[in-house]
């Protein structure tokens, strides 16, 4: 079974990447790049990072009028990405476009709400109700509107799976027992998340952070 496990490679530097997942290559399932790698490398960039042979997860979040957003996955059409995120916020219509504009082999999910965000978060933007709440209204739009899966953090996960049994469930924010959290408020780790229903993980900094980011990346596939 190809593996689960997705390095997120949140670098500018096209050689800091390439090295990175170089060495981590033969213990993953993928690679995610980006909006900071894709401001400063661009197509390009995704393309000499597709030589490796690894399947490439485009996490732009893109998030616009329905005409704006189909015309930019139509332009992302020739990397062939294997996942590509749009922002579940932007809409039915929005939504269907994207998908409708989409390569047949690329996966196109909804963001539902940022790990970095809590309830808190939620209400400073006007939007009632929990982060659970939310996550729920924006998988059933996702699921309506024909996209193939939804990011949602591992705490939301088994309730987004519950509402769509056929989902593909990316889980950013996962973070191995006794990791930093950093940034991330509503993290679970990698054993959590796959048992609640994650279809992918998202993984970076323990991993790119890492003295050997290899071994890091072997010992969350060994709790797998």
């Amino acid at each position: 079974m190809t593996s689960r496990l997705y390095v997120a490679l949140d670098t500018p530097d096209l050689a800091r990447a390439r090295d990175l997942a170089s060495k981590i290559r033969h213990h993953v399932g993928g690679i995610k790049l980006g909006l900071e790698f894709f401001a400063a490398n661009g197509a390009g960039g995704v393309r000499e990072m597709a030589h490796l042979g690894l399947p490439i997860f485009l996490d732009l979040k893109l998030h616009d009028i329905p005409n704006t957003v189909a015309k930019a996955v139509q332009a992302l059409g020739a990397l062939e990405p294997a996942v590509l995120t749009v922002h579940a916020a932007g809409g039915r219509a929005m939504l269907e476009d994207a998908k409708a504009a989409a390569p047949p082999a690329t996966k196109v999910v909804g963001v539902t709400m940022l790990t970095s965000l809590d309830a808190q978060d939620l209400a400073a933007t006007g939007i009632g109700g929990s982060a659970h709440d939310q996550v729920v209204r924006l998988t059933e739009l996702a699921r309506e509107a024909g996209l193939d899966g939804i990011v949602c953090s591992g705490a939301e996960v088994a309730a987004a799976k519950a509402l769509w049994p056929k989902g593909f469930f990316v889980v950013p924010g996962v973070r191995p027992t006794g990791a930093q959290l950093g940034d991330q408020k509503r993290a679970v780790t990698p054993r959590q998340a796959v048992d609640a229903g994650a279809s992918i993980l998202v993984v970076g900094r323990p991993i790119t952070g890492a003295d050997d980011p290899d071994a890091a990346a072997r010992a969350i596939e060994a709790t797998l």
